[in-house]
């Protein structure tokens, strides 16, 4: 390839790379658009051909149509492919293998034959659900919360780690106190009971019988309100930490096309991180 013709080539390839990547262009929020709609057509039809009298009546098109988004999916899988500087990475990335994984249900099916196998075929048809986890690379809100689950998951690792010590000890008390007769028959049932009641769901299988039982219960019930509401506090406060974080990023949202990273003045003309040309 002469220099002339690798200059295109590398221009043509970072202009699709901003289209399929960005979203700071017509052209890429277009192409988002477009994904979008077909993700959610996909998965609608998923859900439709899974109604024995609507299959039944539109299989065809059901067959014409599963086709059509498969090989609409595998062009944007190997575009991705083609025009980010590391494959491999993308590949093996969270978005890259449930890219994959939108369009191998249909080729295996191929390969699948035999009436025995019709269980296995309908169970494999049956991933092509999980194409709606694309839709998280198209939301902007599905990013911020992301980030704000992200940056609070030591905090209710903790928060749970306490919440079931405190139901470790009320399930043996209660087993304690209330014992078999009122369908405590073991500490393992008696914590399911205390998760149950500190959740606030409240199934109703167990419940004790004596006054002192009760009166730990209601102790229990009135606990997991206040509970409910830590981590409901914890991720509020990163969700406006991570918008704020989010906005910063959009007002410089320039994406360098040969190592990936965000975040560049919208007058720049060199990447901060590798010095590729943007």
């Amino acid at each position: 390839m002469s220099e002339p013709d690798f200059k295109y080539f590398s221009r043509f390839r970072n202009q699709l790379f901003h289209i399929v990547f960005g979203t700071d262009t017509r052209s890429g929020k277009l192409f988002d658009i477009v994904l979008l709609w077909a993700i959610v057509l996909s998965v609608i039809s998923v859900m439709l051909e899974s109604v024995s009298s609507i299959r039944e009546a539109y299989d065809d098109v059901f067959f014409v149509t599963e086709w059509l988004f498969t090989v609409l999916f595998t062009v944007e899988y190997l575009l991705r492919l083609f025009i980010t500087a590391k494959p491999k990475k993308y590949a093996f990335s969270f978005f890259g293998i449930i890219d994959l994984l939108a369009t191998l249900p249909t080729y295996i099916t191929l390969f699948v034959a035999g009436g025995s196998y019709l269980v296995v075929i309908r169970s494999i048809r049956l991933l092509r659900i999980f194409r709606i986890l694309k839709l998280g690379r198209y939301l902007r809100e599905a990013s911020v919360l992301s980030d704000a689950l992200a940056a609070s998951r030591y905090k209710i690792f903790v928060f749970l780690g306490a919440v079931f010590t405190l139901a470790m000890i009320m399930g043996t008390l209660m087993y304690m106190i209330e014992g078999g007769e009122s369908g405590f028959t073991s500490i393992p049932r008696s914590i399911y009971w205390a998760i149950v009641t500190i959740t606030t769901v409240g199934y109703g299988d167990i419940a004790p019988q004596t006054v002192l039982g009760q009166a730990f219960a209601s102790m229990l019930m009135l606990m997991g309100y206040a509970i409910i509401a830590v981590p409901t506090g914890i991720v509020t406060s990163e969700i406006a930490s991570a918008e704020k974080n989010k906005r910063k990023e959009e007002s410089a949202g320039r994406v360098c096309a040969a190592c990936g990273i965000k975040g560049h003045d919208k007058d720049a003309i060199f990447c901060k991180n590798c010095s590729a040309k943007l």
